[in-house]
């Protein structure tokens, strides 16, 4: 036997047991199911021949190993079984900080080893890890099912976009009103799972996942002791003040505390939705916002947004698509949309923004008219001045026409001298002046003559 082999006796592979060590470490328990899901989830997809009763053990068979593997070195141990029947794995302290370095992580955010979470069927810790697999919706290569039937891939095809991966959760974090983030002082809450994505617009979410169990009340009470840590400033490592929760994860940019999303399963649909709607009106001082600057936007500067929805839903949804009931409002909306406040000031302010500019940009465009009308004008104006000196120019060049007949002045006055009254001449005939236009209409016969004077 091999030294590899003596030491994994199981026969994992590194990179399998750090599958094992980086999904217990987030998730904290777990079946080998889950963590093969979320590490390698092309093998869902695979032994389409076996029987399903067979297909599960095939599918994860590796990562069995691998927390076989594990446990021999004491970095992880048997948690007991679902209630679902499943063995649970969990990690020791020393598998806890071979996790934190796996992840990346500090001791500090790593929590604690879930001891004792399988002893009674780790209820809670499955559906908070089936709300985290539903997130991130797990979606193979289709490369690396070129050789399965055509139904396999199609499945692939209908899984909806996710968010993250298992390294953009935490579990089980402590959100402290005093104390440390490792020492928490008493009446804190802790988050069931804390996403941070912000590669996906996400760069905050808090999650809470209600078992169909717990009193709506309750569910509730917990907003107020999130409020309280959402509050609390403390001094950061360059000596400024800032909310506490800002020195751990990024701000998203958009108004109102760090959003919370509350995932309720365990119970039907009528009842899921009652749940729903009771802590909806419960919370509501929470999430509530209150008008701005002549009742032109609500101000959420102080509010938690709340989002609630169901696991059925966000299973088959995924978390982008219309998924989740923002309360407050009346409609299911993607995450984004729901994350969002098209009602808020920062969409107001930009609103006016844009008016702002917008009243600027046709003002300008007024003026380039204006001026460029103006200036057609003038231009109009200055090309026929230039055309009238042009005439005059060239009317005082040519001579002055003269009369065909008499070759006077084309337009001489007839009232100046004697003679018929030019206005008894005919119309001008561009060749003769006035008194030669009248000599020329006179009659040539004396019948003429005499029939002009009898008229």
């Amino acid at each position: 036997m091999s030294g590899a082999r003596k030491r994994y006796p199981s026969g994992s592979s590194g990179p399998l047991r750090a599958d094992v060590l980086r999904v217990l470490g987030v998730l904290k328990v777990a079946t080998p199911d889950q963590i093969q899901r979320l590490t390698l989830p092309h093998l869902t997809y695979r032994y389409t021949e076996l029987p399903e009763s067979k297909r599960k053990s095939a599918r994860n068979k590796a990562h069995r190993a691998a927390a076989l593997d594990l446990a021999k070195h004491g970095q992880t141990t048997e948690a007991g079984f679902s209630s679902g029947g499943e063995k649970l794995w969990r990690l020791t302290p020393l598998g806890l900080e071979a996790a934190s370095r796996e992840l990346d992580r500090p001791m500090d955010e790593m929590g604690g080893t879930a001891r004792g979470a399988g002893t009674t069927g780790a209820a809670h810790a499955m559906a908070v890890n089936k709300t985290i697999a539903a997130f991130i919706q797990p979606k193979p290569d289709l490369s690396e099912l070129a050789r399965e039937p055509e139904q396999a891939v199609a499945a692939v095809q209908a899984v909806p976009v996710g968010i993250g991966s298992i390294i953009s959760w935490s579990t089980e974090v402590a959100l402290p009103p005093t104390g440390t983030w490792s020492s928490p002082g008493r009446g804190g809450a802790q988050a069931d799972a804390v996403l941070a994505a912000p590669g996906d617009d996400v760069p905050l979410l808090f999650l809470e996942v209600d078992n169909g169990w717990m009193d709506p009340k309750l569910i509730a009470e917990k907003f107020a002791k999130y409020a309280r840590f959402f509050h609390r400033m403390v001094k950061d490592t360059d000596g400024m003040e800032r909310p506490m929760w800002a020195t751990r994860w990024a701000a998203s940019g958009r108004e109102g505390l760090p959003p919370v999303a509350l995932v309720f399963t365990g119970r039907g649909a009528k009842s899921l939705n009652q749940r729903m709607t009771a802590v909806k009106t419960l919370s509501s001082q929470h999430w509530g916002g209150r008008w701005g600057f002549e009742r032109a936007y609500v101000n959420y500067d102080r509010c938690i947004p709340v989002l609630a929805t169901t696991l059925e839903r966000l299973q088959t949804n995924g978390p982008l698509g219309e998924t989740w009931w923002r309360y407050g409002r009346d409609t299911w909306q993607s995450l984004t949309e729901a994350l969002d406040n098209p009602d808020g000031q920062i969409i107001y302010q930009a609103r006016q923004r844009a008016k702002w500019e917008e009243d600027r940009r046709q003002g300008e465009e007024r003026r380039r008219r204006e001026e460029a009308e103006w200036q057609r004008q003038q231009e109009e104006a200055k090309a026929d001045l230039e055309a009238w000196d042009r005439e005059e120019e060239e009317a005082a060049r040519e001579p002055d026409r003269l009369c065909q007949l008499c070759q006077g002045p084309l337009d001489g006055d007839m009232r100046l001298g004697f003679g018929p009254d030019p206005d008894d001449a005919p119309p001008e005939d561009g060749l003769h002046c006035p008194g030669c236009r009248i000599q020329l209409a006179e009659p040539k016969t004396r019948l003429g003559r005499m029939l002009r004077r009898l008229g």
